[in-house]
């Protein structure tokens, strides 16, 4: 969906020169935070298009002033809630947190390098039809949902190169919005500085576009 939070590509946010001793965490509460996705997501609360949408659903000013990890814990704040698994008035500390009929899934002390280095992949058990192949001319299309999409803003209408065929996945359109997986084929594909920006630079971008994205150029 188009927002502030789509950041990729703009103009204007000064260069990007992090500290070279930056701590992991700044805070205590950002080392308990990062644990809590994979514990959320291993017990079956959200996928990662959900999430993603969460937080793209911040309103402008709270998503701008906000640090990383508060986005992270608005999106678990909000799904948690819009999914009935806690109240607003457990999440404010006004009721006592009741227990769930039946326990979740438990992320185990097992699971947590392979969940936090690898996650869980997307792709379709069942492959499905693609329209284009590598070496195709494509068109990123000019779509402006107001629902969550992997189609950044920078590349809609511009010209690209199909890279790579990568094979079926998941839908996230789909995926955020409770709708199911509809696997589609994805495809690696490159699109020049110029295109993207009209600066005459050697520079390419490959950015990962799903089927129906993408029309023929």
């Amino acid at each position: 969906m188009n927002g502030i939070h789509d950041l990729g590509g703009m103009h204007g946010m000064g260069p990007i020169d992090p500290p070279r001793d930056e701590p992991r965490f700044h805070h205590e509460w950002e080392r308990r935070t990062f644990p809590l996705f994979a514990s959320l997501f291993v017990g079956g609360h959200f996928n990662v298009d959900e999430f993603r949408h969460a937080i793209e659903r911040m309103g402008p000013a709270h998503y701008l002033e906000g640090s990383y990890y508060e986005h992270w814990l608005h999106a678990f704040e909000t799904l948690l809630t819009e999914k009935g698994m806690i109240t607003a008035a457990e999440l404010s500390g006004e009721a006592t947190p009741t227990q769930p009929s039946t326990p979740p899934p438990v992320l185990t002390v097992d699971m947590v390098e392979p969940v936090v280095l690898g996650g869980a992949s997307a792709r379709a058990k069942e492959d499905v039809p693609g329209r284009f192949h590598a070496g195709d001319t494509v068109r990123a299309k000019n779509l402006n949902p107001v629902t969550h999409t992997r189609l950044p803003r920078y590349a809609r209408g511009k010209v690209g190169t199909v890279e790579m065929v990568h094979g079926a996945f998941a839908t996230p359109d789909t995926m955020a919005h409770g709708q199911g997986e509809q696997p589609q084929q994805v495809y690696a594909v490159r699109f020049t500085a110029k295109e993207l920006w009209g600066v005459n630079r050697p520079d390419t971008v490959c950015i990962d576009l799903w089927d129906s994205y993408l029309e023929a150029a």
